[in-house]
């Protein structure tokens, strides 16, 4: 996505996407923290919320994720579009992991989004904490005979897989314990997708 690493190129194409939100001023909060070129989103194809600050490249990418990935697997696999998502927040002057002596998070750049969950048009709610479930081998392609827990949690993980095209980070409860109840989507110098 070179768009996304071209200031005016990555605003013009995120003016396209289904997504409302209000460009914030280039802000420095501290040593290693700030943004430049963000956005708060306000709403994206769904609900969301609190709004919360991303880099012009991360809502690029939530955006492309959320048209691409999200809304057609919710459809596939759950039958119902998403029209809320669960968020733990995006910008925060912070560590990974909050250590000390620890490198800056990609949120202390507006560079990352944490998402917990989502709440489909039908009412029903899929969370990460409590459905991503302990079977990997649920197949997406072979919905017919699976039980509603083991859809949800083919939902989540074929979102979780089709967001490490779109995000440099994408991690989740196969990670770490840290990431047992949310998605980290980011932004960042490296790829990393588990």
């Amino acid at each position: 996505m070179r768009t996304s690493s071209d200031r005016e190129r990555c605003v013009d194409a995120l003016g396209t996407a289904t997504m409302t939100y209000v460009p914030l001023p280039d802000r420095e909060t501290g040593p290693g923290c700030g943004f430049r070129n963000a956005v708060r989103i306000e709403r994206t194809s769904a609900a969301i919320g609190d709004p919360f600050a991303l880099s012009c490249r991360a809502a690029l990418s939530l955006a492309m994720w959320e048209q691409h990935v999200l809304q057609p697997a919710s459809m596939r696999i759950l039958g119902s579009p998403i029209v809320r998502i669960e968020h733990f927040g995006s910008y925060a002057c912070r560590n990974i992991y909050s250590r000390e002596g620890a490198s800056r998070s990609r949120h202390a750049t507006a560079d990352a989004l944490d998402i917990a969950g989502f709440v489909l048009d039908d009412g029903r709610r899929i969370r990460i904490a409590s459905d991503w479930g302990d079977d990997t081998s649920v197949d997406a392609s072979a919905l017919a005979d699976i039980s509603d827990s083991d859809r949800a949690a083919a939902f989540l993980r074929t979102i979780h897989r089709g967001a490490c095209r779109y995000f440099d980070g994408a991690l989740g409860p196969d990670y770490n314990a840290a990431h047992a109840d949310h998605f980290h989507l980011d932004r960042g110098g490296f790829r990393v997708c588990r």
